[in-house]
């Protein structure tokens, strides 16, 4: 039901870019030029002394009275080109960072979220598969405030390649994605539940009903002939089902699971969903997998009940591949090209720092009221989702069968 895990809708990426905004380095410059000009009238700056300092918006008098700043003419030359000048290199030792460090955050290389408490971030790459895998582990009440997410584990496997044709639909991202289910249920398997989300009607959100139909179904088969006579002697007991949305069945997805729950008694419960991108670069390239549960269609603004393991009294796994983006997450990414293009250009460099200084989730929402309320209902997919969703099925089923059905 394009739905997102818990609280968001992209997990470890987008704690990582949280815990990135929080530590990265602000743009001294911009808050310096404010803080100045709002003390001009009481420090009484003559007109040619303001003339004197257009390059960097202060006299000698309001250096003095800013020793935090702490740099002359030629160091904002050097600042405007991501130099940092003494001062800032001081800030730098505090956790402030300039531009050239803020393109490494962003391509991962200098992560913050490690300094959070209660917050672990790993990271691993393999390069000659292309799969990169971001772990992030919430281990305490303090972190889930910080973060504003559920203590938890939430791990991203980014695979460029994951949604191009493969003959063999891509096994290795399927081992990569089984590895980590098995260290989410401590490789339990004795009985699984796994739920198929979503509307079949609907093609970027058949996800989940499309993986229940490549699963290997065992529990009827143990039930009625035993593990021995079955063939099937280490493989656990899998049932699974497609509950729909409430448009077709009057329920709530919960009521439904909850009702199959009781009934059937899993040990663990996996929900496999469709979820909306915060970045059009992980359309159709990520794996989302938590042990927090997921929140039906709250991806699209369509709020159900929480489905997690203090709704149903069992784990729950969730997974999901984002296969639709709203239009201010389009508008969004255009704006970050743009406000780098601007970086790039002398002329045009005091524009795009004044938009840099706001933070990704500032950014999103002042969007969000701008394109209000003509676009918020937009949500764009491929037009090959088809085929990508067919792709994306076999690959998760197939991992979901290595970790629960394989002999």
């Amino acid at each position: 039901m394009l739905g997102k895990f818990q609280i968001r809708t992209d997990l470890a990426l987008e704690a990582k870019e949280i815990c990135e905004e929080m530590a990265a380095a602000s743009r001294p410059q911009l808050a310096a030029e404010d803080a100045v000009r709002e003390k001009n009238t009481a420090w009484g700056r003559d007109e040619s002394a303001r003339e004197e300092n257009t390059a960097w918006g202060r006299d000698e008098s309001v250096q003095e009275k800013n020793a935090a700043w702490k740099r002359d003419k030629s160091a904002w030359e050097k600042n405007a080109s991501g130099e940092p000048d003494k001062s800032v290199q001081e800030k730098n030792a505090s956790g402030k960072r300039g531009k050239p460090t803020q393109e490494k955050n962003a391509a991962g290389k200098h992560n913050k979220a490690a300094q959070l408490r209660g917050v672990k971030v790993e990271e691993e790459a393999d390069e000659e598969r292309e799969i990169y895998t971001t772990t992030v582990t919430i281990e305490t009440e303090n972190g889930a405030k910080a973060m504003g997410k559920p203590v938890g584990t939430y791990i991203t496997i980014e695979a460029p390649n994951m949604s191009e044709p493969d003959e063999d639909y891509h096994r290795e991202i399927s081992r990569e994605l089984a590895k980590h289910l098995n260290h989410l249920t401590d490789g339990r398997k004795d009985s699984v539940l796994v739920v198929g989300l979503g509307n079949r009607e609907v093609t970027p959100d058949a996800l989940g009903p499309d993986v229940v139909n490549n699963l290997r179904i065992t529990r009827h088969m143990i039930k009625e002939y035993g593990r021995l006579p079955s063939g099937i002697e280490a493989a656990g007991e899998i049932s699974a089902i497609v509950p729909g949305v409430m448009a077709q069945t009057g329920m709530e997805t919960l009521e439904i699971i909850r009702g199959v729950v009781e009934e059937t008694k899993p040990g663990i419960v996996v929900v496999v969903d469709a979820l909306a991108a915060r970045s059009t670069k992980r359309l159709n390239r990520t794996i989302q997998v938590t042990d927090t549960g997921i929140n039906p269609g709250s991806g699209v603004g369509n709020h159900r009940d929480a489905i997690n393991k203090e709704t149903l009294g069992v784990p729950v796994i969730a997974v999901g591949v984002p296969t639709v983006v709203d239009a201010a997450t389009i508008v969004n990414d255009t704006m970050e090209e743009l406000v780098a293009e601007m970086d790039r250009s002398d002329s045009m460099r005091m524009l795009g720092g004044t938009l840099g200084t706001l933070d990704q989730a500032e950014k999103h929402e002042m969007i969000h009221n701008l394109i209000s309320p003509h676009l918020n209902t937009m949500f764009v997919t491929p037009k090959d989702i088809d085929e990508t969703v067919k792709y994306l099925s076999y690959t998760i089923s197939e991992a979901l069968n290595m970790t629960f059905a394989a002999d």
